[in-house]
């Protein structure tokens, strides 16, 4: 891993800033000597004295993907889950004029396993479409897109990580 370069935002993320918590938000609020329970009298007073951050949301064009960017995904998700989608109603098709024709004896259940599969490849086609595109602007990426594939998932659990950090942040806070 130490063979990675440090992770640069994209053009279309949300900046954040960062700002550390005043001693005062930190600690804990007095609990009053009354008959609540003492989480409710502690969350409430946090709710009270919680000042809002300084956090400006982010804009609709900073949170807009790129339109090139979206052109690729869209490109991508077509191809990766349209066939298999054509290739799952064709199953339907052919196995009702294989039946109807009595060509051979054609089980229900095999109808159905393949095109489920058919489906499950179509869906995990519209996922691999997504993280599988270049979401930089000024590089294509490559034909398979294996690499962006593994950066994005990257940067999305980092995502998930980041929010799941800050939300406990607040919570404790």
């Amino acid at each position: 891993m130490s063979s990675e370069r440090p992770r640069q935002s994209l053009p279309f993320e949300p900046k954040k800033s960062r700002k550390k918590a005043s001693k005062a938000e930190s600690q804990p609020a007095r609990e009053p000597a009354n008959d609540t329970p003492a989480r409710e009298t502690r969350k409430s007073a946090e709710k009270k004295t919680a000042k809002p951050s300084n956090r400006k949301p982010a804009t609709r064009e900073e949170a807009a993907i790129p339109e090139i960017v979206s052109q690729r995904m869209l490109f991508r998700m077509a191809i990766l889950s349209g066939v298999p989608l054509f290739m799952a109603i064709s199953i339907f098709v052919a196995s009702y004029f294989i039946v109807i024709n009595e060509v051979f004896v054609l089980p229900n259940t095999a109808v159905l396993l393949a095109s489920l599969g058919c489906f499950g490849l179509s869906v995990l086609g519209l996922s691999y479409g997504i993280f599988s595109t270049s979401w930089d602007e000024d590089q294509a990426g490559t034909v398979v897109g294996w690499q962006e594939f593994k950066l994005n998932i990257g940067r999305t659990v980092q995502a998930w990580k980041e929010a799941r950090r800050e939300s406990r942040a607040k919570i404790k806070n």
